[in-house]
């Protein structure tokens, strides 16, 4: 898979990643909730830390939740050149077509939520009983690097109370599948998933 494809498939994630966001972002207030399905929902949250909300200042009580928060967004800048340059070299050696692509959509990924946490910030003011608006006159909620991933895609398949004889989760009540998250959140598992589930087919010496 050359390079050129490889952009092709990023901007497409990343085009329908933003458009989503932009849209839930302009369109609902924090803990908007529509169901389309039995076990899918629409149910809009803002993370503002890495997966399923942990915060780095959950691990380091010292540092402030903005230092944490910008710490964060500067890794994932960092990261970014990484990942950016690992897809340029596979496609470069012209390693097996699922290795390209599982990075392709990891840097897809990745990138969508960048913008996120660079931008939005600075160009939506906030979501709290009321629907955001784009580049506001006053101003952002936040400031440059500062900002949350919109969240926004719902699966509780299961909901239930757990049977008693299951250790320490015996008796409480369960939801599968729990975290909400977002098209670039999707992107980045499954580009992870390929590299695990075809490993020999992704890293063949060939």
């Amino acid at each position: 898979m050359s390079l050129k494809k490889s952009i092709l498939l990023i901007f497409i994630i990343l085009l329908i990643d933003q458009v989503s966001k932009i849209y839930i972002k302009t369109h609902f207030v924090i803990g908007d909730d529509v169901e389309i399905f039995k076990w899918f929902r629409i149910y809009f949250i803002e993370n503002d830390g890495m997966a399923w909300g942990t915060k780095i200042s959950d691990f380091i009580p010292s540092i402030s939740d903005r230092t944490a928060k910008l710490s964060l967004t500067i890794f994932r800048v960092v990261a970014i050149f990484g990942i950016g340059y690992w897809l340029y070299d596979v496609t470069r050696k012209q390693s097996s077509k699922i290795l390209v692509v599982s990075v392709a959509l990891i840097f897809a990924g990745a990138l969508g939520n960048i913008i996120d946490s660079v931008f939005y910030g600075a160009i939506f003011n906030d979501s709290y009983g009321q629907i955001a608006s784009f580049l506001p006159e006053e101003g952002g909620y936040d400031t440059l690097f500062h900002g949350k991933v919109v969240d926004m895609l719902y699966f509780p398949i299961w909901k239930g109370y757990l049977p008693e004889w299951i250790p320490y989760y015996g008796g409480k009540y369960f939801t599968f599948f729990e975290p909400v998250f977002n098209i670039a959140d999707v992107a980045i598992s499954t580009g992870f998933g390929m590299l695990i589930v075809f490993n020999k087919k992704a890293f063949s010496k060939e």
